[in-house]
């Protein structure tokens, strides 16, 4: 025997079980293709919707609420007993927020005419309010001193013509310039808005309401507000409930909309991929049958089967998972604007969830395999 012989006879009689398990393995998928592409399918499937749902369940939480900062603050500082905030109450909050927010000071008070009549005249800063409230519909923003953004239903009281008025607050008068119109169905439309700087001046109110669009979870908003207690203890903190409440139920159905989908989809390719590996017991009766007659072992059987289902569900998971990316990445674009990130974290998880789903499909294929007698199977009976 020449010397590569040698070494190849060598190398066979250390890894010829090894050999012989990776080779029957790829025969038996070679062979029975129709089926393992049936079952192939169905894991591809489940591991797409899977990466495709655990991409969402991310982004999605994370845009919604995005999107729910634009309708405004979900926390509110007032000063309590109806007093005003301390003069650095602004510049505490955005500290404790440490860029998790938006922030805007409000002040209030009643004002009167010139013919008399009352209007609620409040002090705001135009910039802060342009990104805190984005859904107000405003016609313009004031951009000059002593110009007043005036709600739709204030407009008839205070300037009916667009033109210059005044107004009076204990004895002071200012005269101000119409500079748009706002719009939100609520309080605001009955309001006068000033630059926060000319309602000092004309008032000497300082600002006794903090509004606050804090981002992050439930629990990361209730984290801030105890923050915001501890670092202004002369604010009375209070949740905007129906932001913050609709939030949460909005969030919890998605959540469980993306789980209850996935779940579904994952129970249906393992149905599928239990028929098809029950199918492969019965059509390969004989061939098990053979290999127990020649001294395999039931643990051998078992192992073969179950390497044949991980197999099974790791290449499925592979290709699902690529699928699944540019699945979710489409639903991202047409429904939310923005595009999806792939969290390549997820392929672990997926790789895992669908061997398990495939081994637990295997088990009760492989019982009916233990039950496989070789006498009478290779009799014909």
């Amino acid at each position: 025997m020449n010397p590569s012989s040698q070494t190849v006879a060598a190398r066979r009689a250390h890894s010829p079980h090894t050999s012989m398990f990776v080779r029957m393995l790829v025969r038996a998928a070679v062979l029975r293709r129709g089926r393992a592409a049936s079952a192939l399918f169905a894991m591809v499937v489940a591991a797409a919707v899977a990466t495709a749902m655990l991409n969402l369940y991310v982004d999605v939480q994370a845009k919604l609420r995005r999107e729910f900062r634009n309708y405004g603050a979900n926390i509110v500082l007032v000063g309590k007993d109806g007093a005003s905030l301390p003069t650095d109450a602004l510049s505490r909050v955005e500290s404790t927020l440490a860029g998790r927010g938006v922030v805007a000071p409000f002040a209030l008070v009643v004002a009167r005419t010139s013919d008399g009549q009352p209007v609620v005249v409040a002090g705001a800063d135009f910039d802060r309010v342009k990104q805190l409230d984005r859904w107000w519909s405003v016609s313009n923003w004031p951009s000059a001193p002593q110009q007043a953004l005036i709600g739709v239903r204030a407009v008839s009281v205070v300037s009916p013509k667009s033109q210059p008025f005044d107004l009076s607050f204990q004895g002071h008068t200012i005269h101000l310039t119409p500079g748009g119109t706002v719009q939100t169905g609520a309080a605001e439309d009955s309001r006068v808005y000033l630059a926060l700087s000319d309602f000092i001046s004309w008032t000497g109110v300082q600002p006794f309401t903090i509004e606050v669009a804090a981002t992050g979870s439930p629990e990361e908003i209730t984290v801030i507000m105890h923050q915001l207690e501890q670092a202004i203890p002369a604010a009375d903190i209070r949740p905007v409930r129906q932001i913050m409440e609709g939030e949460a139920r909005v969030l919890g159905k998605t959540r469980a909309t993306l789980l209850a989908a996935a779940a579904l989809i994952i129970l249906t390719a393992a149905l599928c991929v239990l028929s098809t590996l029950m199918g492969w017991v019965f059509d390969r009766r004989r061939d098990f049958a053979i290999m127990k007659a020649l001294g395999a072992s039931d643990r051998l059987l078992n192992g073969f089967f179950a390497a044949e289902a991980a197999a099974l569900g790791a290449t499925g998971a592979v290709i699902g998972f690529l699928a699944g990316i540019g699945i979710a990445a489409w639903i991202g674009r047409v429904n939310f604007h923005a595009p999806v990130v792939p969290r390549f974290s997820v392929l672990p998880f997926v790789l895992a969830g669908s061997m398990v789903v495939t081994l637990l499909s295997a088990i009760l294929p492989i019982s009916m395999l233990r039950r496989v007698q070789p006498a009478v199977i290779l009799r014909g009976e």
